[in-house]
Formats: C-alpha cells, sequence, structure tokens
C-alpha cells in the first residue's frame, strides 16, 4: 500500500538525518551553556557564529545542517517528485483524437472539453485538467474500474452528483482543485475505497457535513486550501477517515476549533491550520494527536494558548505558532516537546520571556522569533533566528561596520563645527546681537545630536561582541530612554529654531519697512519657549508608561522614528503628531518663507534698476541650499513615518542609515550655512584680522626701528 510505502520512506529518511546528525555533533560535555561544538573537533563556538554565513570552524562544521528540515512536508515534497517509469507506448483503442495517450494514460489537458469524454474502460490515469467542465452526472465514471488516478484542476466543476465517482473502487488519487464547488454532498465518496489523496484546493466550499466523507477509510492525505470553510463539524472528521495521515486546512476561515473535532485523529502527523482566523482553542484539541509530527498554527487570531494544550503532543517535531496576537505565553508552555526540532514563534511579542520557557527543549535545532535579542533566551539551541533587526546583530549594538566607524566621524563633524562656531561668535562682535543669540541657541542644539552619536558609539564599544546578551536590557534602561530624550530635544528645537530664524529674515525682507523689530527681551524670551517646549516635547513619554510603553527603547540606537504593529497607539499617535504635524509644518513654513524672500528680492532689484545680477546669484544659491539640506534631512523622515503609519515593511539598516547620516544633516551643516558661509560673518572676521595684523604691525615697528639703528652704528 502506498499509505505503508510513504511512512516507511519517510521514516527511513528521518532516521538518516537524524544520524548523521549525531555522527556531526556528537555530545561534547567540555561545551558550556550558548556554545556548541565544531562538529567532530573539541572547538566550541557561540550560537551567533553558528548558521550565520561565515565559515569559522576548520572543518566548515559551523554551517553545515543549517537547513530546517524537521517537518515531514520537504520530505513528503520529495517523495512526490518520484515518478514511476511506465510504457510510452498507446495501449488503449477508444480516446478522442486531440487528446494524448502513453501506456494506460490519457492526457486531454487544456482542450476545452464541455464534459468527460469517453475512453477505453481499462484506463487507469485520467487527465482533464485546464477544461470547461461544469458538472460530474451520476455514473460519469462508472465504466472505469482500473482507473487510479484523476485530474480534474482548473475547471468549472459547480455541481458533483453523489453518484458521480460510483464504481471507482480502486481510484488512489482524486484532484478537484481550483474548480467552483461550493457542497459535498453525503455519501459523494462512498465507493472510494482505495481513495489515498483527495485534493479539493481553492473551491468555494464553505461547511463540511457529517457524512460527506462518508467510505474514505483509506484516506491518506486530505487537502483543502484556500476555501471558504468556517467551521468545522463537532464530531469527529476522523470517524469516516480512520487512516488520514495529512490535512491540509491553510486559508479558510475557521474561527473556532474544538475539542470532539480531532478527537479520533490518532494516525494524523501533520496538521496544516495556517492562515485561517482562529481566535479560541479549545483545551484537549490536540489530546489524542499521539503521533503528530507538524502543527502549523500560524497567521491566525490566536490571542492565549490553553496552558496544557500541547501535553499529549510528545512526537512533535515542528511547531509553528507565528504571526498570532499572544499576549501571553506559560513558562511551561512547551514542557511536553521532547523531541521537538523546530518552534517558529515569528511576529509574536513575548512580554515574560525567559530561559525557563525552552529550558526543556533538549532536542530543538531552530528556532525563529519576531527580535533578535530573544536568541539571548534560547541558548541551548544552535540556530537562532533573526541573528539581526537591521539596526542591531548578536554582536554589536550597531550592525554595520561602516556606520560603527562613521557614527564617531559624524558626531566629531557635529561638534567641532558647532563649537568652533559658538566660539568664534563669542570672540566677535557683531551688529546684530540678537540674531548671534539665535545662532548660538540653535548650535547648543546641534551639539546635542553629536552628544547622542557619540553615546551611540560608546555603547557600541561596551557591548562589543556580546551585544546579543545585553539588548533587551539595554534598550528598557534608563541609558536608553535618557539619550534617547537627548537626540529628540536635539532635533525638535533644532526645528523650532531653525523656523524662528526663517521667519524673523522672512518679515526683515518681504516687509522691510515693518516698524516691529525684535528687542533683546523678546528674542530671549522666545528662545528660552523654544527650549523649554522641546523639553516637554522629549520628557511627555516618560510620564505615562501605560499610554506609550517603551517609547524610546523600540530599537538599540533608541530613536522612536519606525512605528510597528506591536507598538502602543498613544505613542504612534504621539510620534506621528511630531514628525508629520509639528515638523512637516516647520519644513513646508522654511519652504515657503525662502521662496518668497527670493522673489522680494528679485522685485525690489527690477524696481531699484540695479545690476544686481550676481547678487542675486549668490542669494539664490544661498537659500537653495538652505532648502536643500533641510529637504535631504526631513523628506526621508517624512516617507519613512507614512510608510510604517500604513503597515509598510521598513528594514531596520534604513532606520540606521537615516539616525546615523540623515538625521543629522542639519546639525553638520547648520554652522557653515548660518555663520561660516555668510558675507557679514565673513567681512566681520576679515575685519577682526585687519586689526590684528596692525596692531601686531604697530607693536612690531619700534622693534625693526631698533634692530636697524643697532646695525648702522655698531659699538
Amino acid at each position: 500500500m502506498l499509505t505503508l510505502t510513504v511512512l516507511a520512506y519517510l521514516a527511513a529518511l528521518a532516521t538518516v538525518i537524524e544520524s548523521s546528525t549525531d555522527k556531526l555533533y556528537p555530545v561534547v560535555d567540555t561545551c558550556p551553556l550558548g556554545e556548541f561544538p565544531c562538529g567532530n573537533l573539541s572547538v566550541c563556538l557561540p550560537q551567533p557564529r553558528h548558521c550565520n554565513g561565515i565559515q569559522d570552524c576548520a572543518n566548515g562544521a559551523d554551517e553545515e545542517n543549517c537547513v530546517d528540515n524537521s517537518g515531514w512536508p520537504h520530505l513528503f515534497d520529495a517523495f512526490l517528485k518520484t515518478n514511476i517509469q511506465e510504457s510510452k507506448e498507446c495501449m488503449l483503442d477508444l480516446l478522442p483524437d486531440i487528446c494524448l495517450c502513453e501506456g494506460r494514460r490519457v492526457n486531454c489537458n487544456g482542450k476545452e472539453l464541455l464534459e468527460v469524454p469517453v475512453v477505453t474502460s481499462n484506463v487507469t490515469a485520467l487527465e482533464l485538467n485546464s477544461n470547461r467542465i461544469t458538472s460530474l452526472p451520476p455514473d460519469v465514471f462508472i465504466r472505469y474500474r482500473n482507473l487510479e488516478r484523476l485530474h480534474l484542476q482548473n475547471n468549472s466543476v459547480k455541481y458533483i452528483s453523489s453518484r458521480a465517482f460510483s464504481g471507482l473502487y480502486v481510484l488512489r488519487k482524486l484532484f478537484l482543485s481550483q474548480n467552483k464547488i461550493s457542497a459535498l454532498r453525503a455519501g459523494v465518496f462512498r465507493d472510494l475505497q482505495s481513495l489515498e489523496w483527495l485534493i479539493l484546493d481553492e473551491n468555494k466550499i464553505a461547511l463540511i457535513r457529517q457524512k460527506s466523507f462518508e467510505g474514505l477509510k483509506s484516506l491518506f492525505f486530505l487537502s483543502l486550501l484556500n476555501n471558504s470553510l468556517q467551521e468545522l463539524p463537532r464530531k469527529s472528521l476522523c470517524l469516516e477517515m480512520p487512516r488520514l495521515n495529512w490535512l491540509e486546512l491553510e486559508g479558510n476561515l475557521i474561527s473556532l476549533l474544538q475539542a470532539s473535532t480531532f478527537q479520533d485523529c490518532t494516525a494524523l502527523t501533520v496538521l496544516a491550520l495556517r492562515r485561517n482566523k482562529i481566535e479560541t482553542i479549545e483545551e484537549g484539541t490536540f489530546s489524542t494527536m499521539i503521533r503528530l509530527i507538524d502543527l502549523d498554527l500560524s497567521v491566525n487570531r490566536i490571542q492565549e494558548l490553553p496552558p496544557y494544550l500541547f501535553r499529549n503532543l510528545q512526537n512533535l517535531k515542528q511547531l509553528n505558532i507565528s504571526n498570532n496576537p499572544l499576549i501571553h505565553i506559560y513558562d511551561d508552555q512547551f514542557d511536553s516537546f521532547v523531541n521537538l526540532q523546530s518552534l517558529s514563534i515569528e511576529g509574536v511579542e513575548i512580554p515574560n520571556i525567559s530561559i525557563r520557557m525552552f529550558r526543556s527543549l533538549n532536542n530543538l535545532s531552530h528556532i525563529y522569533f519576531k527580535k533578535f535579542e530573544y536568541c539571548g533566551y534560547s541558548p541551548n539551541v544552535r540556530s537562532c533566528k533573526p541573528n539581526t533587526d537591521g539596526i542591531s546583530s548578536f554582536e554589536n549594538l550597531l550592525a554595520n561596520i561602516i556606520l560603527r566607524v562613521f557614527v564617531w566621524v559624524v558626531a566629531f563633524i557635529i561638534c567641532f563645527g558647532n563649537v568652533f562656531v559658538i566660539c568664534l561668535r563669542s570672540c566677535v562682535a557683531t551688529e546684530n546681537r540678537h540674531h548671534t543669540m539665535a545662532i548660538k541657541s540653535l548650535c547648543c542644539a546641534d551639539c546635542l545630536m553629536g552628544i547622542y552619536l557619540f553615546f551611540i558609539g560608546a555603547f557600541d564599544i561596551k557591548y562589543c561582541g556580546e551585544y546579543n546578551r545585553h539588548a533587551q536590557l539595554w534598550m528598557e534602561s534608563l541609558q536608553c530612554q535618557l539619550i534617547g530624550s537627548l537626540a529628540m530635544l536635539s532635533t525638535e528645537v533644532s526645528v523650532m529654531l531653525l523656523t524662528y530664524m526663517t521667519v524673523e529674515k522672512y518679515l526683515c525682507i518681504v516687509f522691510p519697512f515693518h516698524n516691529y523689530r525684535a528687542g533683546r527681551k523678546q528674542t530671549l524670551v522666545t528662545l528660552i519657549s523654544i527650549w523649554v517646549l522641546g523639553f516637554v516635547i522629549a520628557i511627555i513619554p516618560f510620564c505615562d508608561k501605560q499610554t506609550f510603553g517603551n517609547y524610546y527603547g523600540r530599537n538599540g540606537v533608541c530613536f522612536p522614528l519606525h512605528s510597528d504593529v506591536t507598538e502602543k497607539p498613544g505613542a504612534r499617535s504621539y510620534s506621528t503628531g511630531i514628525f508629520l504635524g509639528l515638523n512637516l509644518f516647520a519644513f513646508i513654513m522654511i519652504v515657503f518663507s525662502y521662496t518668497s524672500m527670493f522673489y522680494s528680492v528679485r522685485k525690489t532689484a527690477k524696481t531699484a534698476r540695479q545690476s544686481v545680477f550676481d547678487h542675486e546669484v549668490s542669494i539664490a544659491k544661498r537659500f537653495f541650499f538652505i532648502v536643500f539640506t533641510d529637504a535631504m534631512c526631513w523628506i526621508p523622515i517624512f516617507l519613512i513615518k507614512i510608510l510604517s503609519l500604513l503597515q509598510v515593511e521598513i528594514t531596520g539598516t534604513m532606520i540606521l542609515w537615516v539616525v546615523i547620516f540623515i538625521l543629522p544633516i542639519n546639525s553638520a551643516l547648520n554652522p557653515i550655512l548660518y555663520t561660516i558661509t555668510t558675507s557679514s560673518f565673513q567681512s566681520h572676521i576679515k575685519l577682526c584680522l585687519q586689526m590684528k595684523c596692525q596692531q601686531v604691525g604697530l607693536k612690531e615697528t619700534p622693534r625693526s626701528i631698533s634692530t636697524i639703528y643697532t646695525h648702522a652704528n655698531p659699538p
């Protein structure tokens, strides 16, 4: 029988894989927890260096057996590809001229047939895929007593008579996928006593009646992928299919799993329930599945798994509960999985994660988390994914070596440039002291961005080589919260100061005869107000943890730019208000003001009939670079925020580049744009230098005269 053949083949192959794994990785008592041997060598390597794409062991054993072959679907796919060689010479007398024949197999695929054709009765395989057949009337196949395979995929079958498959006592495989079947009549498969494979994928089946599968005593494989099933029968499915080994129910609308549905499914080894709408699983649902090897519950709506749901699944090798909104996993949830080899928990936030949760999984070789820092809680697993979130890696806080170096370079450029301008502005007296106060304030805000980057670089060095051990604690630490708020303070104060300075300049140029000019007191009050507002913006997320959660600690660089599905609504609304509200408004104001200023300068020049083309060009260049640098800094940030709100996947690497290179653009260039390159500042510097030179010249003149006199009149 095919069932025994499949079982024997898979069992043998699994044994070979297990034995080969044991030979490659014998138990080495000298390896500490979190490290694994280099095959048969006595060298031990830590978990992050296994299966990372780099050969670290001399014999290359750290990159072997990295493919997850824990479940049977992979082995089953290989089994399906084996073809039985039969004679190609046609052995049938009667068949349509448009069909092909090999041995006792008929191929009528894609021939626009409207009904089942008449062929010789001793046919063993009939392929009618991709035709226009709409119904299967009674006794349509009754004369084909030797038929073993029947293919009816990709037709338009809506109606199947309860006697459509009468007489097919030796049929082993029936393919009815990609049709328009909405219901299965009771007893429709009654005569299919030898049927082992039944494929009903991509139909419109919404309900399984109690006797829909009556007669399928030998059924081994049942697939109902991508149908419209909303519920399963209360009585056990396996009462009518006692030998059912493989059940595919992926892509349906099932919302509840009742304990009675799988009560007698003792032979079941693979159960796939991926992409349904399951919200509730009753305790004891899987209690009788003692032979179950592969269980897939991913992409559903499960919020909590009953504490003893997996109690009797000692033989399970692969479990997938990824992409469910689980709010809690019990510490002993996985204790019964003594043979589990692969565990997928991708897309699941585990607030109560602990080493205790995975301690009993002694045979686990592959584990998949949502966050790479969770891997620190499963040191007994050789292959843990993901290795990085794009921002940080197992070894380092900053995953990219280029950014690990340039974080120091950018921080130095920002701090040096702004401190240099503060010192120059303090030493060189200018007429517009109010503007100088604003420039110094802007430099102080930009300096904070440099200090933030210095801290990121310092903590990257501190955790070098072992970041994964400290990742969770780092992101929840007070240090991360403080430097994150420092970056937010720098960013927002800088944005508001740039807007204030732009508006002030706009009023002076566009309305030159306006009587109001900000005095020292008004300027001081405005600057203090901006700093106070910046502090408030940065500190608000600390006030209510329930609303904002870990606002600054959602990634290794502690900057709250990227939203994800697990972010609290309050935090998402707040960051959206800051980045797409306040900052976008400020950017639009700056662009509008500089455009209006340039237009006003040109209009004034034409009215005065002055030859000021070169002056206009210099002003245009200056305004262009100011607006261009602001656009370079903020447009990528606006786009990332919008895409994250639209739930578009954004890689952590992109966030890292934005934080290290794009966000500090204004902080690095503001000293140049607003001070060093301005004509007024340059003229003041030249004047100061000339005065200094004159003072030095006056001091040197008496000395030179004395020297000349001495040489002319030696003693």
